[in-house]
């Protein structure tokens, strides 16, 4: 047993450096939900568009679970394909304006499955230094030449690709689209040209952009006008469009050469027909009309007003201060781990759960708070209410 001892003093080192995490059980999605058996208004949702808990969806989950089961039962190549994941990916490329794309289980899966089939140890990638897990592991399971460079940093990335574009075969720059514990964007146009000038492939994460972003929902290449150019869009299925999964659009020899290369498709049994059911729902929904992305919006900007204003009259002290955001996610930054976990805590108290964020997630601790379309006008003045009770403290 002495093997396994090192897990504890590890687990206490966590402990100490107010590190450690814990799951909370949430009773169900929408903009209130009983958290660890208290009412609650909830921040911390990805679901954007309140999609989630929409009965169309939930209709058309069941429905494919009694036409095809509850359960793929394998790898697509093998036994797991259905004519709803052709749907899916045919509705998904439709309205992202690609060839094709490619549906995986986990949007986790889709990043690692496709940066180690792009690019091996005679590659460069170049990343930025604030993406998500998933693409860092992809890259690093990939055996290419990675190096980082500042976050949403165009000069730097510049100066990386003068220095070692040439001594590699190929290159993939990787980035997210909205940078989820921040809530900016990355630089697209300009990474386009960059990628253009130096021979480079561009994978963007539109995780967080997915549904909420652009004028038809499809995302941080929409918003950006930027359809034309030849990118890979990674995206889920878990955020703005409620259900689960990952997902691939791009060129058709792209999606081609993925489902003959990428492991974590391959070999990894196909999303279940509910999930994909849902999801599909969910992208009709989007794409027939944009009342519930106004909505979003419109609660967004009332946030975001709200809050900057209040930051600047009542933290005479600069002990909070609100990251810059184009996005439905606001981080409210503080000094120390230790002083995000009492703050969450406080508005924990006040009936508002927004969690606290921590290294080595981020670099630095902060608040975070997720917007939804389904939040009321009188839940955001709540949260203000509990962040001005909080200054005065």
């Amino acid at each position: 047993m002495a093997a396994y001892a090192w897990i504890e003093s590890a687990l206490a080192t966590v402990h100490k450096a107010n590190w450690y995490r814990s799951v909370k059980t949430m009773s169900s999605p929408g903009p209130t939900a009983v958290l660890n058996g208290k009412t609650v208004i909830n921040f911390a949702s990805n679901d954007y568009l309140g999609l989630a808990g929409d009965s169309r969806l939930a209709e058309a989950a069941i429905a494919a679970i009694h036409t095809y089961g509850t359960g793929s039962t394998g790898s697509r190549l093998l036994s797991g394909h259905r004519l709803i994941h052709e749907q899916l990916e045919g509705a998904i490329s439709s309205w992202k304006q690609t060839e094709a794309a490619i549906v995986y289980s986990s949007g986790y899966l889709a990043n690692i499955g496709t940066i180690t089939a792009l690019v091996n140890k005679r590659d460069l990638i170049l990343a930025d230094a604030y993406n998500h897990a998933s693409l860092k592991n992809g890259a690093r399971l990939s055996g290419a030449t990675l190096h980082e460079f500042g976050h949403a940093h165009v000069t730097e990335l510049q100066t990386l690709l003068e220095t070692h574009r040439a001594y590699h075969r190929r290159c993939l720059l990787v980035t997210d689209s909205v940078f989820s514990m921040d809530g900016d964007l990355c630089p697209l146009p300009e990474l386009i040209d960059l990628a253009e000038q130096y021979d480079c492939m561009l994978l963007i994460d539109e995780a967080h952009g997915t549904g909420v972003l652009g004028a038809t929902g499809a995302g941080c290449v929409e918003h950006f006008g930027c359809r034309d150019a030849e990118l890979i869009q990674m995206g889920t299925l878990s955020k703005a469009l409620g259900s689960l999964g990952g997902y691939v659009a791009g060129s058709a020899n792209l999606i081609d050469y993925l489902r003959n290369r990428s492991s974590s498709w391959i070999y990894t049994t196909g999303l279940s027909p509910a999930d994909t059911a849902a999801a599909l729902a969910a992208v009709e929904i989007i794409r027939e009309g944009s009342e519930l992305r106004s909505q979003l919006w419109q609660r967004v900007t009332q946030l975001k007003q709200a809050l900057t204003s209040q930051l600047a009259s009542e933290n005479d002290h600069q002990t909070m201060q609100l990251l810059p955001s184009e996005s439905p996610i606001f981080c409210v930054q503080m000094l120390t781990p230790a002083a995000v976990l009492t703050a969450s805590q406080q508005l924990l108290d006040q009936g508002i759960f927004a969690p606290a964020i921590r290294p080595p997630t981020v670099p630095t601790s902060r608040i975070r708070i997720s917007m939804m379309a389904t939040h009321q006008p009188e839940h955001v003045d709540q949260l203000i209410a509990a962040f001005s009770v909080m200054a005065h403290q």
